[in-house]
């Protein structure tokens, strides 16, 4: 479950943001729409930890954000989020296999080698293991952030605009595997997104226009 209360954020050089309320249930999906620069990258980044709000809390699968050191927070992101971001952040340096065994050094724990073969495979990408992230298609690439973000099997997986760069083809398998991923885990789903084959794709999410401003975001109030 994600919860949020009162949560607002302020950049230094910028207004204050103001999100709504929101609470989603364990394995739910949540979709952020806005116009860019309306903070849904910003509401990420505050249900990630890896911005401290201004003011309200944000609570994860039982775990409230604001009560963890840096070093906690770092340590709880590693092993119960999986992130998706936009830039999809692979070392060119490193291979495809140890792109995914950093994951576990993040995370503090021993890397489980079976565990990425399993992940690969799930996402149809095990014969690249030894590829540099340069050797990868797009899709490719996706594909092995995909992995990457569920190792763990998390409890919460974001996803900041997934199908910005992608034909409807592509579009809609990345978001077949990402809703089919997210059950896997039983994870909750955010995805941050102006695109409206995403909103067709999950047409049963919760939905949190922001700027709108409702005053709550959960099942029993829609």
């Amino acid at each position: 479950m994600v919860e949020t209360r009162a949560l607002r954020y302020r950049y230094a050089a910028g207004p204050e943001l103001f999100f709504a309320d929101i609470q989603l249930p364990q394995g739910a999906t949540l979709l952020l729409r806005g116009n860019s620069g309306a903070g849904k990258s910003t509401w990420l980044a505050l249900a990630a930890g890896l911005r401290t709000p201004t003011g309200g809390t944000v609570t994860v699968a039982g775990q409230a954000l604001g009560g963890l050191s840096r070093a906690q927070c770092d340590r709880w992101r590693g092993r119960q989020l999986g992130f998706l971001p936009q830039r999809l952040h692979l070392s060119e340096a490193l291979s495809v296999q140890s792109n995914l065994e950093l994951a576990y050094f993040a995370a503090g724990l021993t890397v489980d080698r079976p565990g990425i073969a399993r992940a690969l495979e799930t996402l149809d990408v095990a014969q690249l293991a030894q590829r540099r992230p340069s050797q990868l298609s797009g899709g490719q690439a996706q594909r092995v952030a995909l992995a990457r973000a569920i190792l763990m099997a998390p409890k919460l997986i974001l996803a900041d605009e997934p199908t910005a760069s992608l034909d409807d083809a592509a579009a809609a398998t990345s978001l077949g595997l990402l809703r089919d991923c997210a059950r896997q885990c039983n994870a909750s789903l955010v995805i941050a997104t102006h695109d409206h084959r995403v909103q067709h794709a999950f047409a049963d999410a919760l939905v949190y226009e922001i700027g709108a401003q409702p005053a709550w975001i959960g099942p029993e109030k829609l």
